[in-house]
């Protein structure tokens, strides 16, 4: 199982390298998702922010919950891919915790050290982790992974890259 993240400029292109099994847009409230090709798609929309801020929509349990809720439905041999609007923070940290969730024996650090060697700009959106970390049982490892891989590289945007899961 492969996860491909990638920033919205370039899922298009992606779609057609690589045709996913499933979909997973992570955009800003009132952003469009971009039409594709039919697949299983999950859209949740909410702005790349690390806590709740008046005025502004945060990641929440429920989502993180419905994103997890998505992944263990995957069986098929195809990708899903991940996307957000830079593919830095929103796509990445999907990634780490699909990484986690879909392989619950792999440690956490593991799956951090891969997604850093995947994408040396992935900074994984530190409030979704945290409520992962919270819903997955895994007791702070999984954030303590997220911090110690650390900021990626400063980029405008990320580029696209494989994540393999299993």
């Amino acid at each position: 199982m492969t996860l491909i993240v990638c920033p919205l400029e370039q899922l298009k292109g992606q779609v057609f390298q690589h045709p996913p099994a499933r979909i997973v847009s992570l955009l800003a409230p009132g952003q469009a998702a971009p039409k594709l090709p039919p697949a299983p798609r999950l859209a949740l929309a909410f702005h790349d922010i690390d806590a709740p801020r008046r005025g502004l929509v945060a990641p929440d349990r429920d989502m993180v919950r419905t994103l997890l809720d998505f992944a263990a439905d995957w069986r098929e041999p195809e990708p899903m891919l991940l996307h957000c609007w830079m593919g830095i923070s929103r796509s990445t940290a999907a990634a780490l915790i699909l990484a986690c969730a879909l392989r619950p024996e792999r440690g956490e650090l593991e799956a951090a050290h891969a997604l850093r060697a995947a994408s040396p700009t992935a900074t994984p959106n530190p409030l979704m982790i945290a409520l992962a970390d919270e819903l997955l049982g895994r007791e702070g490892r999984l954030v303590a992974a997220a911090k110690a891989i650390g900021r990626g590289a400063k980029a405008g945007t990320g580029w696209a890259f494989r994540l393999k899961v299993r």
